[in-house]
């Protein structure tokens, strides 16, 4: 009977995680690939990002990915602590979709729909006819999980062990809801640990009184996901982490308190124990939700100093791309001048935290950098739109050479960009592969390191001074890197000829030099950008 109950509940469970990740995939495509951007975008009033939580998780069929996601977009600086936190109010009333779904006694329906749903997606010659072949065939082997878990536990209807433990839990709420959070955390799905708990109430195995307990645990346990999507990310991402924590154990703590009204309300919801569980876990979400909104602000404010310090925050967007400015071209073209100017700068703080990171073994820079570099992307597409668009202007030769010359270095800003993410990826390779790299090796990219940052501070003065005399040192220094990679290599084989360096790590020294004289061209061009508009007048 342990064999089989055990294959039961294993087998049960794949099934509908799998069909929940298959109705999630085909949902997705069906709405197209908006749903990031959408929850990328969330501006304004809390109660958007409550409404848009609560519909994007309807659609990926999971708060602990929406949740991670929010982290993520946190930590790339795409949004706030307050735009994300209601998000994650959303999130937690939306996955709660799941349960009411499944409570419902559709298992006539499971093989049918996977039937349909599989016919579909096998001969549908049309993408959008495959995608909702996915959705029905994902609902079907949600509820034939459901269907698998609740007959391999009708079983313990008669076992005298498990019925004690149930009496325990009815007599200690708070034990049952420690047992289903860690129970949650180990399987990092709310939604399966609240299908098993249905499963069981679909047998009448447990009552209500046992199964609030265990929703609310499943609340608390979900919270590991964001927890482990936070860890070594920026300081707001960390946060975003902690008000999904804090937010959720608050509602538990208030449930506890009124417990016995609450299972009084739930009893007059539904007629089945499956039906009453589901409710108790929407309205669970919804109160806690309604409790905590009037606080918002405060709520934001409390997890702020419990969680204290300066977070280093990436200002997102254009600063100068002024659109009001495009009638007066001049203008406008300077403000796109101060715009390139900052991309510099953030193009060469890259190149220096990535050499850092080789240079020291340490990953702890690695998120910033990633961060860093979205925006040098995000600028370079916001610089290149906002000069197509003075271009539509009636302008100069003069002007006409300089717009050409700031679309140009923008493009190359971001290739520097794209090559300090190389040398901070293969840097990450060494670290974590513990690969040996010797001293002289890293001195060796320490130093041709400083003569392109020297390069590039140049030329980022040269162009915002528009010194002609300085772009030309400037240009003229291009072949010392040059040369200076050349030296580097010759000096590398000599030491793998000694031995003195293992081939792995002399591979990735290699590559770290190669990026290097790339972004001392790169720098250049920037440079050039101010002799050429000279030479063209």
């Amino acid at each position: 009977m342990s064999w089989t109950l055990a294959a039961g509940i294993v087998g049960g469970l794949g099934l509908f995680l799998f069909g929940i990740q298959m109705m999630a995939s085909g949902m997705q495509k069906v709405a197209g690939d908006n749903l990031r951007r959408v929850l990328g975008i969330l501006t304004g009033k809390p109660i958007m990002g409550v409404l848009t939580g609560m519909a994007v998780t309807v659609l990926v069929q999971s708060s602990s990915t929406v949740t991670a996601m929010l982290v993520g977009f946190v930590n790339a600086g795409l949004m706030t602590l307050p735009q994300a936190f209601s998000a994650v109010m959303g999130a937690n009333i939306g996955t709660t979709i799941t349960a009411q779904m499944v409570s419902f006694k559709l298992d006539v329906l499971a093989l049918p729909a996977v039937g349909i749903g599989g016919l579909l997606n096998y001969f549908s010659k049309r993408r959008l006819h495959r995608y909702i072949g996915q959705v029905i065939l994902g609902f079907g082997l949600l509820f034939a999980g459901i269907i698998t878990m609740s007959n391999a536990v009708y079983f313990l209807r008669e076992s005298p062990f498990f019925l004690d433990m149930l009496v325990k839990f009815g007599q200690q709420p708070l034990l049952g809801i420690l047992i289903a959070a860690f129970f949650t955390a180990v399987i990092q799905s709310s939604s399966a640990a609240t299908g098993i708990i249905i499963a069981l109430t679909l047998q009448e195995v447990i009552t209500i009184n046992i199964a609030i307990p265990l929703i609310l645990g499943t609340n608390i346990g979900t919270c590991i996901t964001a927890v482990l999507a936070g860890l070594g990310t920026s300081l707001a991402a960390r946060r975003t982490a902690l008000s999904h924590v804090l937010f959720n154990i608050f509602g538990v703590l208030i449930m506890l308190i009124i417990l016995r009204p609450f299972t009084d309300l739930i009893i007059h919801t539904g007629d089945t124990v499956a039906r009453q569980t589901a409710n108790a876990h929407t309205l669970f979400n919804v109160f806690t939700t309604i409790l905590v909104f009037p606080f918002f602000k405060h709520f934001v404010h409390l997890v702020n100093v419990i969680y204290p310090g300066e977070n280093e925050t990436v200002e997102f967007g254009p600063k100068y791309l002024d659109k009001r400015m495009l009638i007066t071209p001049a203008v406008a073209i300077q403000g796109a001048r101060q715009e390139l100017i900052r991309m510099a700068n953030v193009a060469r703080d890259i190149v220096k935290e990535a050499v850092d990171m080789f240079y020291k073994g340490n990953l702890k820079n690695l998120p910033h950098i990633i961060q860093l570099e979205d925006l040098l992307d995000d600028l370079e597409k916001e610089i290149t739109h906002y000069l197509q668009r003075l271009s539509q202007h009636s302008l100069t030769y003069k002007q006409t050479i300089a717009v050409s010359g700031v679309m140009n270095a923008a493009n190359d800003m971001e290739r520097i960009g794209d090559h300090a993410m190389n040398i901070a990826f293969l840097s990450e390779t060494v670290i974590e592969n513990k690969l040996s790299v010797s001293t002289a090796a890293k001195e060796e990219v320490l130093k041709m390191f400083h003569k392109v940052d020297e390069i590039t501070a140049s030329a980022i003065d040269a162009f915002s001074r528009e010194d002609l005399r300085l772009a030309r040192e400037v240009v003229q220094q291009d072949d010392l890197v040059d040369n200076m990679e050349k030296d580097l290599r010759k000096s590398h084989i000599d030491r793998i000829n000694r031995n003195e360096c293992i081939p792995e790590s002399g591979v990735i020294y290699l590559d770290i030099l190669s990026n290097l004289e790339r972004i001392a061209d790169h720098a250049t061009n920037l440079a050039e950008v101010v002799t050429e508009e000279v030479i063209k007048e």
